[in-house]
C-alpha cells in the first residue's frame, strides 16, 4: 500500500557541478517545490557589496537577520526578492561570484539563512534543496541525499559559457580560478563546509548531459519511494 508524503530531496556540490539546472528540471518532474540555497547568500553578498560592508562581518550579520527573503520557483526559473526588491539577476553578477564564498563562511549568516530554509523546506510541499550544507546542516534526514561534482576544467568551461550567453566574456582560466578558490573556501570552512555524507548517492556530470543527470536522480528518488511505499508521479 503506497502513502501520500512529499519527500525532501537534498543536493550538494561545488560551484558549477550543475545543481541548480539539475535540481530545477528534477523539481519539475516531480512536482516539487525547488529551493535554491546559494540565492540566499548571493543576496546577502550582493547587498553586502551595495552597502559597502564587505570588511564589517557584524553588519552582515545584521543585515541577514533583518532580511525578509523570498524565493519563487515559477516555470523552470527562481526569481528572489528581499524586502520587496527584485535581486534576480543582480545576484548573478562576477562580483557577487568573487565575494560569496567569504560572506558564506561567515557562521552567524549561516545560521540565519539555515533557520529560513528549514522554514521554507518544512512548510512546503515536497522540495528539492540544493547547496553546500543541505546534506549535512540544513536536512540530515532528508529522504533522497545527492552529492553532485565534476572536474574543476569542466566547472569552468561551463561557467564561462553562461557568462558569455548572458553577454559577458570571461577567459576561462580567471574563472577556473575564481571556482578553485571558492572550491577552498568551502571545504575548510570552519563552519558547515562542504563535504560528502555517507550515505549521499555521488553523480560526477563531467561527462553527461543534464537529461542524464536528471534520470540518474530521478531513478534514485524512485527507488526510495518504491522502498518507502511512498507515491510519487513523475512528469
Amino acid at each position: 500500500m503506497s502513502m501520500s508524503k512529499n519527500l525532501i530531496i537534498a543536493i550538494d556540490g561545488p560551484a558549477g557541478s550543475g545543481k541548480s539546472t539539475t535540481a530545477k528540471i528534477v523539481a519539475q518532474k516531480l512536482g516539487y517545490l525547488y529551493i535554491d540555497t546559494g540565492a540566499m547568500y548571493r543576496a546577502i553578498t550582493f547587498l553586502a557589496i551595495r552597502d559597502k560592508i564587505l570588511d564589517n562581518q557584524e553588519k552582515i550579520i545584521e543585515l541577514a537577520k533583518s532580511c525578509k527573503i523570498e524565493l519563487n520557483f515559477t516555470n523552470g526559473k527562481t526569481s528572489i526578492k528581499v524586502n520587496d526588491e527584485d535581486l534576480t539577476d543582480e545576484i548573478r553578477s562576477v562580483d557577487v561570484n568573487k565575494n560569496v564564498s567569504d560572506v558564506s563562511k561567515i557562521e552567524d549568516v549561516r545560521k540565519v539563512l539555515v533557520k529560513k530554509q528549514r522554514e521554507i523546506g518544512v512548510s512546503g510541499p515536497g522540495i528539492v534543496m540544493e547547496g553546500r550544507d543541505i546534506t549535512t546542516v540544513v536536512f540530515p534526514d532528508a529522504d533522497v541525499k545527492i552529492f553532485l561534482t565534476a572536474t574543476l576544467d569542466e566547472r569552468a568551461i561551463r561557467r564561462a559559457k553562461e557568462y558569455a550567453e548572458n553577454g559577458t566574456k570571461i577567459p576561462v582560466e580567471n574563472i577556473r580560478e575564481n571556482l578553485h578558490r571558492r572550491d577552498t573556501i568551502d571545504s575548510n570552512r570552519k563552519v558547515s563546509p562542504l563535504r560528502k555524507v555517507e550515505d549521499a548517492v555521488v553523480v560526477d556530470t563531467s561527462y553527461v548531459t543534464i537529461d542524464e543527470q536528471v534520470k540518474i536522480i530521478l531513478d534514485v528518488v524512485t527507488k526510495k519511494a518504491n522502498e518507502s511505499g511512498i507515491e510519487i508521479n513523475i512528469n
